[in-house]
């Protein structure tokens, strides 16, 4: 601890504390030791195959745009850029925590707004403690060149969140009237992250505004399937300092797989994998070919047995032909998975004949997820407990929507740290708003989760 203006700070400690690495196998134990026992299923991907689905590394609270479902807070405008040191100290908590390989979606605010050396840094750091980083980005500077330089650095994956909530304007600054116009920008990110080796994935809030053009966005995302790997649709939550408040009951998880289908005009299993609590998250996987989908996992009893047969097998989504040859050597390698593959790989092949033929034996593969975010002020304590996607923070992990809903009391708080050999007292507050944020600190509660007590969270107020 150490003594700043005579509060007691804790002293964050930097990389090479002597702390152990765990293991994947330990890191999923872990995680499967956390899961609540009613979710220990053949179906549950979090402490069996893998030991998180997402930590959100937010290296910046600032942001270019003013969405109507932004999900930063009051303050979010009014703090300091975390410094270098605890920014890669939280990645090696990342590290601790969930083990080698576990995904960082660097985010923020944007990430792009910090500065292009320190993101580059950050990338390059967390690839080579072995995990694997994906940038969150709204796409406006992330800019060809920036986006080879990180894939360099070892960038996996690029998230470009585009959509009518963003209030974007075209070069003659008037706003695009609905999603179907946003194309020409999602196509213009598309080509700039083709051939680097990064895997694309598209995120779309979906809203009053825009749900009417749902089917016309799983076109789009089907029709582009050789340049995107996964579509992700993100329900409207009332969180943050968002302006557009209520959700319609017409917008929830099972409604969305049923219009997916009817568009794709095939059906896509969505209950094949569970990852963490089954309310929060869906997943589909589907080969298109020939701008046809076919669902991937069209025998769900198939999947625990191939997947144990890949277990540690590395297979690079940015690049689909080395997957391909990293999976065909494996198979050659590992008769067994013939035996065991062969029957359901035949069944694809037939199904997809036509297209195959007329597609000139080109197929993709393109994933939908179904994000289904909390409102702040309806958090369930089960889905928290069993939480997927995690925001590392100065405490340590955090479950996403907790994080958004006391997101304020998160990136505010002071903290002591141990950079070049010296201590030192980081206050992210910008100085002008300190006495402002001074005055209001005392007033505020903690948002926490339906029928939890105020102390089971009231650390966040201890600052």
């Amino acid at each position: 601890m150490t003594n700043h203006n005579g509060k007691l700070l804790p002293v964050l400690q930097a990389p090479g504390n002597g702390r152990k690495v765990p293991t994947p196998k330990e890191a999923q134990a872990r995680t499967w030791e956390r899961l609540y026992p009613k979710f220990h299923t053949p179906s549950q991907s979090l402490g069996q195959r893998k030991a998180i689905g997402c930590v959100a590394l937010e290296i910046t609270q600032r942001c270019n745009l003013d969405c109507t479902l932004c999900y930063l807070s009051e303050m979010s405008e009014s703090t300091l850029d975390i410094p270098m040191a605890e920014v890669k100290r939280r990645i090696d908590e990342i590290l601790y925590e969930y083990g080698p390989s576990a995904p960082v979606q660097i985010t923020g605010g944007d990430p792009t707004l910090r500065q292009e050396d320190e993101l580059i840094e950050i990338v390059r750091y967390a690839s080579e403690r072995g995990l694997q980083p994906a940038l969150l980005t709204n796409g406006i500077k992330a800019t060809r060149e920036l986006l080879q330089k990180l894939a360099a650095a070892g960038l996996r994956d690029v998230a470009f969140h585009v959509d009518m909530t963003q209030n974007l304007r075209d070069e003659k600054k008037r706003l695009y009237a609905s999603e179907e116009e946003l194309n020409v920008i999602r196509k213009k990110y598309i080509e700039r992250a083709r051939g680097l080796g990064i895997a694309v994935i598209f995120n779309t809030t979906l809203c009053s505004t825009n749900f009417h053009e749902l089917p016309m966005l799983v076109r789009f995302f089907r029709d582009n399937a050789d340049g995107v790997g996964m579509c992700s649709f993100q329900l409207h939550a009332d969180t943050g300092r968002g302006v557009l408040h209520g959700r319609p009951d017409e917008i929830n998880p099972r409604n969305i797989i049923r219009i997916i289908n009817e568009t794709l005009g095939r059906k896509i299993n969505f209950d094949v994998v569970d990852i963490g609590h089954p309310d929060c998250n869906r997943i589909g996987y589907s080969f298109v070919c020939n701008r046809n989908a076919y669902d991937l996992w069209w025998d769900p009893a198939i999947i625990n047995k191939l997947y144990n047969e890949f277990e540690g097998v590395g297979l690079d989504r940015g690049n689909p032909k080395k997957a391909v040859k990293t999976a065909l050597k494996h198979v050659l390698t590992h008769p067994r998975i013939l035996k065991k593959g062969l029957p359901f790989i035949l069944v694809h092949l037939w199904r997809m004949k036509w297209d195959l033929l007329a597609s000139g034996f080109k197929v993709h593969k393109l994933s939908f997820m179904i994000h289904n975010f909390m409102h702040a002020t309806c958090l369930d304590p089960e889905r928290i407990d069993n939480c997927s996607f995690m925001v590392m923070t100065t405490d340590g992990p955090v479950s996403m929507c907790l994080h958004n809903a006391n997101r304020d009391l998160y990136i505010t708080k002071e903290f002591a740290y141990k950079a070049g050999g010296e201590e030192k007292v980081f206050n992210p507050v910008r100085e002008h708003k300190r006495e402002y944020w001074a005055e209001k600190l005392p007033t505020l509660k903690v948002i926490q989760p339906l029928g939890r007590e105020q102390d089971e969270v009231a650390e966040l107020t201890k600052l």
